[in-house]
């Protein structure tokens, strides 16, 4: 085990660069993402114990729902997808790659197809079927990963948080009226100039790029009241890309950056000014868009869903996926122990992995990174013993402590799945795993300490040691 003196020089101090990107609700990955989990919560709303696996694919006037879903439900997936395409801003469909009218995708007139079996009998039979709640094994096998950091107040890294907030951000004033031309689809990418500290922590230092590339109205030509359904207002056309553009530095990435707190307590908006380069829609217009502009599939924005290209990852997608599913469960369970080790005190930046069977309940291992970053006379192994005193990673219990059999998981598909404030509503604890454990009682123990403490503990009956 190496020593607290140790630690106090793990890396060379150094500048670099590093980016992430994000997309708006209008993409076509994410609004087949959005649809997934749209099914997945009228599953659960009538039957908790759902079995869902369920993906979904779009392309122009188009959207099916394909997988295996195993419900009490009686579902109405034409009425999912249309209420959640609708949802999301997608009104209006021409096909004519040459429109100013077309947005990409009509909640309307767009074709819905089911392709739906039930689960696999010799999959529930090894993973849930008989058992008890606490019993129930993973239903895949693979690997997961949570990440935290303590650049920012809500642990998450900078470049991935700040994309996010942008693309919300994006919608927030399509959808309030304030740049009604703009349209759902866009996509959003950061670059920070990070210092990484000799003890293996990072602070950002500068915001050096922003990307921001938007769907739009017709600039000079198209109308508020054709572009908005219901808008009775005084009519307005959409301003010029000059004035688009203006706007969206202003009403945008400026107030996105006034809303993030980094870990000094300052906004985040003070790491951005003249040096600064930005790129708003820099090929040029962008108003087909959506399904139309570019298919889409679930899965295929993980990076985006989790910490931007951070950390690391095990491959596994989210969305249209029940609590058994290790691949959600375990990635949630793993960014609260992530974020727990963080915001206790016990380390400033912490990835943690890990694997399962399927079938099997016990995961089958367990690793704590600390990046030499922990505290105090702590080793990443005394962190790793910790973790296994206050968590339970098998999938009942996940599901248990994170309230995860609750229909709630469509607002988790699009913005990151990260990072967002826990919340509860009408009962439901919404993004709980951002509810992080205090752990500090353990920031000032010794190594023998911690083995007392874990000798002492159940941590055997959880893990596989």
């Amino acid at each position: 085990m190496s020593s607290p003196q140790k630690k106090l020089k793990v890396c060379e101090e150094r500048s670099f660069l590093f980016s992430s990107e994000s997309v708006n609700e209008g993409h076509p990955d994410k609004l087949a993402d959005q649809v997934s989990d749209a099914v997945l919560d009228a599953c659960l709303k009538e039957d908790p114990k759902s079995k869902v696996a369920c993906e979904t694919a779009c392309k122009d006037n188009m959207v099916m729902v394909f997988g295996e879903i195993t419900t009490g439900a009686k579902l109405d997936y034409e009425k999912i997808v249309r209420t959640t395409v609708q949802g999301i801003g997608y009104d209006s469909f021409v096909d004519d790659l040459a429109s100013i009218e077309s947005k990409g995708l009509s909640c309307w007139s767009q074709e819905v197809q089911v392709r739906i079996n039930k689960q696999s009998p010799d999959i529930a039979g090894g993973v849930h079927v008989g058992k008890d709640e606490m019993d129930v094994g993973a239903g895949d096998q693979g690997i997961m990963f949570g990440y935290a950091t303590d650049e920012t107040e809500v642990a998450m890294p900078l470049t991935h948080l700040l994309a996010t907030r942008l693309g919300k951000k994006l919608t927030d004033v399509r959808k309030d009226g304030s740049l009604w031309w703009l349209r759902p689809d866009g996509k959003t990418q950061v670059t920070i100039e990070y210092f990484q500290n000799s003890d293996g922590s990072v602070e950002p230092r500068k915001v050096h790029t922003v990307v921001i590339s938007t769907q739009h109205a017709a600039p000079g030509v198209a109308k508020r009241s054709e572009e908005c359904a219901g808008y009775t207002g005084k009519e307005m056309v959409a301003p010029s890309m000059e004035e688009m553009n203006k706007q969206i530095i202003q009403h945008v990435i400026v107030k996105t950056l006034e809303e993030i707190k980094l870990k000094n307590g300052k906004p985040a908006v003070t790491l951005y000014g003249a040096h600064t380069h930005l790129h708003i829609n820099p090929s040029g217009k962008f108003i087909i868009g959506g399904p139309q502009g570019d298919a889409g599939i679930t899965g295929r924005k993980i990076i985006i869903d989790t910490y931007g290209g951070w950390g690391a990852h095990g491959g596994g997608a989210f969305s249209g996926k029940d609590p058994t599913k290790v691949d959600r469960s375990a990635a949630y369970i793993c960014r609260q122990m992530a974020k727990s080790v963080v915001k206790s005190g016990l380390a400033k930046r912490a990835l943690v992995q890990l694997s399962y069977a399927i079938g099997v309940a016990k995961p089958l291992s367990l690793f704590v990174e600390t990046y030499g970053t922990q505290q105090g006379a702590l080793t990443p192994e005394d962190i790793t013993k910790i973790v296994k005193i206050n968590f339970d990673c098998r999938p009942g219990a996940i599901a248990k402590t994170l309230a995860l059999r609750e229909p709630k998981y469509q607002i988790t598909a699009a913005y990151g799945h990260f990072g967002r404030e826990p919340y509860t509503q009408n009962g439901m604890k919404f993004f709980e795993w951002e509810n992080a454990k205090d752990l500090s009682a353990f920031a000032k123990m010794s190594s023998a300490e911690v083995q007392t403490k874990f000798k002492a503990s159940d941590a055997l009956k959880k893990w596989v040691d």
